[in-house]
């Protein structure tokens, strides 16, 4: 009899990928499909940072590297981090990974005991959960809605910690709701994070450039938790480089070390070639990808008004990231959809429009929609999803 580990059973598929497999399917059958459920940028990677991979190529960065990441790299984070984030994290403080995926499940391994409890807002990036489970942790979640801009409060914090509380895990700008905690929203979270000093906190930063509010906060900014913070971002999103596979942190410089000691026995080092990349990414003035920043904010502009304008659909603006996540109860009541998902699949089937329901990212009544493509694709999915709406709602 074959039979996989019980820690494959355990685990989901993510719903973005299996909206993203029926939505391949429907085009395969010649159906023009929208595909609005993966979160990646529809730009190029900057010639400037290929320029860079190339020349670590000719200069012959193609052997071993160190599991942390090369030197170099770490001191260009360092002073990237003291640049932008105001935030003092020494080279042996970072580590490098491939992808901040990585990052994360890293960090949960080196810190999470069978039984552990780890806090995690919804809505939340959706391999946040699963990665818990390999963790043999315990996810604890803490429910936020529209109507509060999908924030949690230091009330809602400070009742959902018990003495098994050992992480919670969030992300800002925030995976699926855009949603951005400012800075005195941090602090007031850190005045209940440093009353626990055996509880640490992964700030996922990933989309950190692409914000709307032209303010960047951290919540290791506050010196009250700046030893229980572990600060994760990478290059995915806002220099376009998803398939370069980059992630980094700053920690604490023990959490640092575990996360190296695990590591080692995992991946090794990152790519030497996306390493060398990675140093004119974070050394570049973040004016340099203006260009996505600007071209997200108009297209998140069309489609906020857009999808506002159809019945039953309930959107703020976000402040940051490059999604839009509309509440949507109001259909799926008014309809004989039983919920989110099977709204979702309809307005694949019937609009071709790919989306992902908010039940994936732990909120139910919710849809999430990515608006990292062309204005006129963005246009025309409005449009169907808008006559799909009608026409179902006049059944």
């Amino acid at each position: 009899m074959k039979q996989v580990a019980d820690r494959v059973n355990n685990l989901e598929i993510p719903k973005t990928i299996s909206m993203t497999i029926k939505a391949r399917e429907l085009a395969a059958q010649g159906k023009d499909v929208i595909s609005l459920s993966l979160g990646e940028p529809d730009f190029d990677t900057p010639d400037f940072i290929k320029n860079a991979a190339n020349k670590g190529m000719e200069e012959n960065y193609t052997h071993y590297m160190p599991v942390k990441g090369f030197s170099d790299l770490r001191e260009a984070i360092s002073k990237k981090f003291k640049r932008d984030n105001n935030l003092d994290y020494s080279p042996d403080q970072i580590v490098v990974s491939t992808g901040a995926k990585q990052t994360i499940s890293n960090v949960l391994l080196s810190l999470v005991n069978p039984g552990d409890e780890v806090i995690i807002p919804a809505p939340y990036w959706v391999s946040y959960l699963e990665q818990t489970k390999l963790a043999d942790g315990k996810s604890i979640i803490i429910e936020t809605s529209i109507e509060n801009n999908f924030k949690i409060t230091p009330a809602q914090l400070k009742s959902a910690m018990t003495d098994k509380t050992k992480l919670m895990i969030f992300s800002t700008p925030n995976n699926p709701s855009g949603a951005i905690y400012n800075q005195e929203e941090l602090d007031a979270l850190a005045e209940v994070i440093a009353t626990k000093k055996d509880f640490y906190v992964i700030c996922d930063e990933i989309y950190e450039l692409i914000n709307y509010t032209g303010v960047i906060s951290s919540l290791a900014k506050n010196l009250k938790v700046t030893d229980q913070v572990i600060t994760v971002n990478g290059l995915s999103k806002g220099f376009a480089m998803t398939g370069w596979r980059l992630g980094y942190m700053g920690a604490p410089k023990w959490i640092a070390d575990a996360c190296d000691k695990i590591q080692s026995q995992f991946t090794s080092g990152t790519s030497s070639i996306s390493q060398r990349a990675a140093i004119a990414a974070v050394e570049a003035d973040p004016s340099e990808v203006s260009y996505m920043v600007n071209a997200f904010r108009e297209r998140r502009d069309i489609v906020t008004s857009g999808l506002n304008a159809i019945p039953g659909f309930n959107v703020i603006v976000p402040e940051g990231a490059f999604y839009i996540f509309p509440h949507v109860q109001e259909v799926i009541d008014k309809s004989h959809l039983k919920d989110d998902m099977e709204l979702a699949e309809y307005i694949l089937e019937n609009a071709y429009v790919a989306s992902v329901p908010g039940s994936a990212f732990g909120l139910d009544g919710y849809i999430r929609f990515s608006y990292a493509a062309k204005a006129a694709v963005l246009e025309e999915a409005v449009s169907r999803i808008s006559k799909c709406i009608e026409e179902l709602l006049s059944k």
